[in-house]
């Protein structure tokens, strides 16, 4: 009679083990099967080519295309429904209008980005590109699909609050205040949301244009330096906390890494953060968070376009 009841025990407890084996693969591949992977591979948003003097003015644009496409070759492979956005390789369709360099081809590819998100409506996305503004479109798609309840986390060297009028007329450092519904009109009307202040955390920051530190202040935007997240991410829990919402977004532009750690992206100015700690990060907030977004910014793959020049120049491959 025991040994029937501890049979049964057994048996018991090996299909609810069973079940929920097969509950965490399910859960797994449902997260997969909602989220999109987003190759986005726009680079008229960047106006770099003066800062990378070793490659040729084309190459020097055109990086963050390579770049995207790099990062979704060298990215984990998965069962997410992957699409690339159709972005346009004319190098001389650069006019600035109303302020934004290659104000026409951004504002297509926007709209390109979004019907693909609306048509898809994935749950989330990652977003592999090409210059900052690649958040843009993905982000506040999310801040519509999740209202008031998605924060950002924006882990960057720069700013990214830039407006049409500044200086500067490149549309990747206007990306984070296009998020949040300030910049150009009919851009800003293409988007589908906005996303306050409130709910926006610059990490990593160490490059300001000028005015810039005065405009965060001004807006109301907070942010950590790198040396305030290079122990443990208590800063950023504790702001996200304070935040209240359960959905995060986070991008990630590679120039925020140290160039002693690596050099991903075109900025190479010291005190940045570590690859591990903003690994860490992310990953510390994954477990208390739903990460609805993920970005990876600014790839620019000086050695690959090297590489492929030069095999340009080979004979048999030519």
């Amino acid at each position: 009679m025991l040994k029937n009841i501890f049979l049964s025990i057994l048996l018991l407890l090996g299909a609810v083990s069973l079940n929920a084996q097969e509950s965490k693969s399910n859960n797994i591949k449902n997260m997969e099967n909602n989220t999109l992977r987003l190759i986005y591979p726009q680079w008229q948003g960047g106006i770099i080519s003066s800062l990378l003097p070793e490659l040729n003015p084309d190459d020097a644009s055109k990086g963050y295309y390579l770049g995207a496409q790099l990062l979704n070759f060298l990215a984990p492979a998965n069962t997410q429904k992957t699409i690339q956005v159709p972005v346009s390789l004319d190098i001389n369709d650069r006019a600035t209008e109303k302020g934004i360099n290659s104000y026409r081809a951004i504002l297509k590819q926007t709209k390109d980005a979004l019907k693909i998100l609306n048509e898809n409506n994935p749950e989330r996305v990652v977003i592999l590109g090409g210059e900052c503004s690649v958040s843009v479109v993905p982000f506040t798609y999310l801040a519509s699909k999740y209202p008031n309840d998605a924060a950002v986390i924006w882990i960057d060297a720069h700013p990214d609050i830039n407006l049409p009028g500044d200086v500067y007329e490149g549309y990747h450092a206007m990306a984070l205040t296009a998020c949040m519904g300030m910049g150009d009109e009919d851009l800003i009307n293409t988007l589908p949301a906005k996303i306050d202040a409130s709910k926006v955390l610059i990490v990593g920051v160490r490059e300001w244009d000028k005015g810039m530190k005065e405009r965060q202040k001004e807006l109301g935007i907070k942010g950590l330096a790198s040396s305030e997240v290079s122990e443990n991410s208590s800063a950023v829990m504790e702001w996200l906390k304070n935040a209240g919402t359960s959905k995060v977004v986070i991008h990630f532009d590679l120039d925020v890494l140290d160039p002693s750690d690596l050099i991903a992206a075109v900025g190479v100015v010291p005190g940045g953060m570590k690859i591990d700690e903003v690994v860490r990060m992310i990953n510390d907030i994954s477990v208390e968070y739903d990460i609805v977004g993920l970005t990876i910014a600014e790839p620019m793959p000086r050695t690959a376009i090297k590489i492929r020049n030069m095999l340009k120049e080979l004979p048999l491959l030519k």
